[in-house]
């Protein structure tokens, strides 16, 4: 089991910048890729970033060049560092976390952390 709890969510005018959170625990952190997603009024749960266990990173095309995922294991955090925010990135963000463990997919999610981009 993993526990994931998003921060770091709030109120930024169009421009600004935000870093959100996520801190684990309950299992093995460094062996789960991990993942934001966001998800806006009426419209499907996207995925916006991802890292993988060795490091390496994939980003929506809508972000690219404006947000970072990046990961800490020895504190069992995951964050997203979203520069030049839009009000079009304004949604709930979810942290992720999937591991593939003797044929079983693992997966867990938090509980979100809203994000608002005013224009």
């Amino acid at each position: 089991q993993v526990q994931l709890v998003e921060s770091g969510g709030g109120l930024v005018q169009a421009g600004g910048s935000l870093r959100l959170s996520c801190a684990a625990s309950g299992s093995i952190f460094s062996r789960y890729a991990m993942g934001w997603y966001r998800q806006a009024p009426g419209k499907q749960r996207e995925l916006v970033a991802a890292i993988a266990p060795g490091g390496s990173r994939n980003y929506a095309d809508s972000v690219k060049g404006r947000f970072t995922i990046s990961r800490d294991n020895a504190k069992n955090t995951v964050y997203l560092q979203m520069n030049s925010l839009e009000p079009e990135d304004t949604a709930v963000y979810y942290c992720n976390a999937e591991r593939l463990f003797l044929g079983t997919t693992y997966t867990y999610w938090g509980q979100g952390t809203q994000v608002t981009v005013s224009s």
